[in-house]
């Protein structure tokens, strides 16, 4: 089942900045080599379902892993059977209304 999920994930106990987080969880989905899309307050993620969430672990892991003692998570996601969709396909069709 293909999904799409944006994700924003929150370290906590490491301060104000938290880019260089947010940059290693970037990491993660190229090397998943996923369609991504990251923008100001999260990155939108698009393939198979347990290839997307097997990332989504592996960022909790790694963050975690660079000293993060907790984590907090925010996802919406999104899956539909009726036809193919992607994150550009959703882009394109608001366009279309403006």
């Amino acid at each position: 089942m293909h999904v799409i999920a944006d994700l924003c994930v929150v370290p906590m106990g490491v301060g104000v900045s938290v880019s260089q987080y947010v940059a290693a969880c970037e990491k993660v989905l190229v090397q998943a080599g996923l369609s991504h899309q990251l923008h100001a307050y999260g990155t939108n993620i698009e393939g198979p379902w347990d290839e997307v969430f097997a990332a989504i672990k592996r960022c909790h892991e790694v963050v975690h892993e660079m000293g993060a003692p907790r984590i907090t998570s925010s996802m919406r996601f999104g899956t539909r059977t009726d036809r193919d969709q992607s994150m550009q396909d959703k882009i394109e069709s608001v366009n279309q209304q403006l």
